[in-house]
């Protein structure tokens, strides 16, 4: 639905604490280039969310809901309703009935 050439990037949550840049850039690269990863982290530990910024706006669709590292994780664009988590309320978007479907369904063509 957007025609414009360039990056976006990603709201990633439910991330495993345990994963890191690495494992995140490996499984979206199977898309396209990646040009930024960054795994929120609270002295240095993972609050389990993070931002990717990659070419393909397909990549939100088929990663959202996949499993990594054993979590099912959520992505989203990384605009969308303000920013996620930037303000440290510590609400959980990985779980919790509330939020799991959050967006789904709007992007399917």
């Amino acid at each position: 639905h957007s025609s414009e050439k360039g990056s976006i990037k990603l709201f990633v949550g439910g991330l495993n604490i345990n994963t890191d840049e690495q494992v995140l850039e490996d499984d979206f690269s199977s898309f396209g280039p990646v040009s930024e990863v960054v795994i929120v982290k609270e002295t240095q530990r993972s609050r389990g969310f993070g931002f990717i910024t990659i070419t393909n706006p397909d990549a939100m669709r088929a990663m959202n809901r996949e499993s990594l590292d054993g979590h099912q994780i959520r992505v989203d664009h990384a605009g969308k309703g303000g920013a996620f988590g930037a303000h440290g309320c510590g609400r959980s978007y990985s779980r919790g009935g509330g939020n799991q479907d959050y967006g789904s369904g709007r992007y399917d063509s």
